[in-house]
């Protein structure tokens, strides 16, 4: 399990529905957190993927990480790596390549 900020949040990010297999499906899902640019959003259950991107915990009040999507399409250009048209490597998929 995924340890964030305060146990509410922890709570909402690893949400898991034995009824729905994406939070984006699921109304009881509030928090979707995108592990591979350290991003939080609040989910739009609109039947897409939408979500509205946070910088503070709803629950404790506390200053998210900052977001590391540039640093993310950074480090791949840096490899030569185009994402939209090459194979990105699963140590790209989540925050494992943070520790690279």
């Amino acid at each position: 399990m995924t340890r964030h900020c305060c146990d509410q949040m922890t709570d909402q990010v690893n949400w898991q529905c034995d009824q729905h297999d994406e939070p984006f499906s699921c109304p009881d899902a509030l928090v979707y957190f995108a592990a591979k640019y350290q991003e939080y959003g609040l989910i739009i259950h609109d039947g897409g993927a939408s979500v509205i991107g946070i910088e503070f915990c709803p629950w404790c009040g506390g200053r998210l990480p900052e977001s590391q999507r540039d640093r993310w399409f950074q480090e791949l250009e840096s490899r030569g790596i185009d994402p939209w048209e090459d194979e990105v490597p699963a140590e790209f998929e989540d925050e494992r390549w943070l520790a690279l």
